[in-house]
Formats: structure tokens, sequence, C-alpha cells
């Protein structure tokens, strides 16, 4: 199984911003953990702070991977666009998020992104990821 997970805008901080929410780890060394945690899982991952470049690698890479795990940041709230490259490729689609959005700001209530989405996962920390794959693997 080949899977990609992107990060959208300011989660290349983690580790250093807002620990109450998002936690002590950074993501790359998450990202070692999931790869210990599924050996048998090819992993690729991608962060990016613009919208543009998010499309993009969706559009490279969601014809070729098996899923695609996206934690889309704040982009999850505004952008139709990236909604719009979801549903123009074949690979399936997880919206994930590391905090519970519906206990935040009620702008991070509503996700443009969802109903391009096969399902959301949110709330589970960094472990939100490692449901996601988990999703893939052992589908309903």
């Amino acid at each position: 199984m080949n899977l990609l997970i992107i990060n959208g805008p300011n989660l290349n901080l983690l580790g250093t911003r807002e620990k109450s929410i998002y936690g002590e780890l950074s993501f790359e060394e998450y990202f070692m953990q999931l790869k210990k945690m599924f050996p048998n899982v090819e992993f690729e991952y991608y962060q990016s702070n613009i919208e543009g470049e998010i499309i993009d690698k969706l559009q490279q890479r969601g014809f070729s991977v098996d899923g695609i795990i996206l934690n889309a940041g704040a982009y999850t709230h505004t952008s139709i666009a990236i909604a719009d490259a979801i549903r123009s490729i074949p690979a399936h689609v997880i919206e994930t998020h590391i905090s519970n959005v519906h206990k935040r700001e009620e702008y991070r209530h509503h996700s443009m992104i969802a109903s391009a989405c096969k399902g959301v996962i949110a709330g589970f920390g960094l472990d939100s990821y490692r449901l996601a794959i988990q999703s893939f693997i052992l589908p309903c």
C-alpha cells in the first residue's frame, strides 16, 4: 500500500506551536513512528503553507497512490479549490485534524473539503493520522 500524507499551513511548526493543542512532537518525529508502526506501508510526506502547492501535489500524486491523508489546516475552512482538486483525482482522501475542530472557534466548525473526502478524523491528536492509515488498511 502506498499512502501520501499532506500537511497544510503552519503544520511545519508542530512541536513548537500551541503545544497545549498540538502536542510536543514535530511531525517528522511522529512520521518516523508511523513508519515503524506500519512497515508494510510505503509512505510519502509533503507539507506546504501554500494552497496552490497542495493542489499541485494532489494532482501529481492522486492518480498513483492508494490513498491520501490530508490535514489542510486552515485551508479546510476556506478552500473550494482544494475540494475541487480532491474531486478530480481517483485516490480516496481522508480529511484529518489533530485537534477537535468542533471544540474550537466557530469558523473552524465548517469544512469546505469534507464533502469531497471519503471521511473525516479529528480530535485524536497526532493519532488522527494513525486512525486514517488504519481506515485504508482495514476498510469498512
